[in-house]
């Protein structure tokens, strides 16, 4: 097994730090930045099937119980507020014109954000905060250390607040326990000891990683990454797959506007190749998945 192996992440999480962040600099950037429909559409099939493989079916309820319900949301809301485009399906209650401009863009911009949440939710997956610090821990020692705090203060915060609630509970103190003021007498003091633990915890963080000098000239650091074949590999995949996108956005094949008229460019062999270079970049990790769980199979059965 290599050292660089985190079952918990999927197989892509196995890689080299260097390699987790590049990728999802370069699709969370494709997945904020490209808004041609089909570069969204990609976007979000490579998301959804990524996230979906690394959670089962606690991403698949996540997606469908928050994320779609967000999509339609959105999609909904913007057409009441914008009421550019040349194309009048009706007129509202209040006179401003219903376009179908403003709801494509409104169902654009929905599919962005959800694309962008399930991209971030497979990044917390892969990308640990010890591989963070080991990224930037020499370069910006003092802010990677607060970010890699604020990334995995979140779930320690869930799981500690349901700890004291529980113990709260015990005692007739907990939210559901009393009428309306007790209920919010109970809650006010879980905030408090909650506030009070996240004190106590940054302190002590910051005390002890200050005992090991961190952030001084010289300091050594102990790193179980090593960067292998295998990473120079995913790496070169995904600088070739990242060039070819972007290199191609650059050059205007990705381009699409949603007002006064939507319209874009031709489809062209240059076009092509930038949505099938961009298709392969969100697909990476699946393919790298799917390639480990065949390698796995083919090994037990030849056992």
């Amino acid at each position: 097994m290599s050292l660089n192996s985190h079952p918990g992440g999927g197989a892509f999480a196995g890689y080299h730090p260097l390699v987790n962040f590049l990728y999802f600099v370069l699709v969370l950037i494709g997945a904020m930045v490209f808004m041609h429909p089909l570069s969204l559409a990609i976007s979000l099939l490579g998301a959804f099937t990524y996230s979906v493989m690394l959670s089962g079916n606690k991403a698949l309820k996540f997606n469908l119980k928050y994320c779609i319900p967000m999509m339609l949301v959105t999609a909904l809301v913007n057409p009441a507020f914008n009421h550019e485009g040349i194309t009048i399906l009706t007129y509202l209650r209040s006179g401003n014109p219903l376009t179908l401009e403003s709801i494509v863009s409104g169902c654009a911009a929905a599919v962005m954000m959800v694309t962008v949440i399930i991209w971030f939710s497979c990044y917390k997956a892969v990308m640990t905060s010890d591989k963070f610090v080991y990224l930037f821990g020499r370069v910006i020692p003092s802010l990677s250390l607060i970010l890699s705090m604020v990334l995995r203060f979140v779930p320690r915060f869930k799981e500690q607040i349901k700890v004291i609630s529980n113990a709260q509970k015990c005692v007739g103190r907990d939210v559901s326990n009393g009428g309306v003021i007790e209920r919010a007498k109970h809650g006010l003091k879980i905030l408090s000891i909650m506030g009070t633990w996240a004190l106590e915890n940054a302190i002590e963080t910051a005390d002890s990683m200050k005992s090991r000098g961190y952030g001084l000239p010289g300091r050594t650091a102990f790193s179980i990454f090593r960067f292998d074949s295998r990473d120079k590999k995913a790496l070169t995949a995904i600088a070739l797959s990242g060039a070819l996108t972007y290199g191609g956005a650059v050059a205007g094949t990705m381009y699409w506007r949603y007002f006064p008229s939507m319209k874009g460019v031709d489809i062209g062999a240059l076009s092509i190749l930038t949505f099938i270079a961009y298709g392969a970049l969100c697909s990476i990790p699946v393919v790298i998945q799917l390639w480990e769980d065949y390698t796995w199979k083919r090994l037990q059965s030849s056992i």
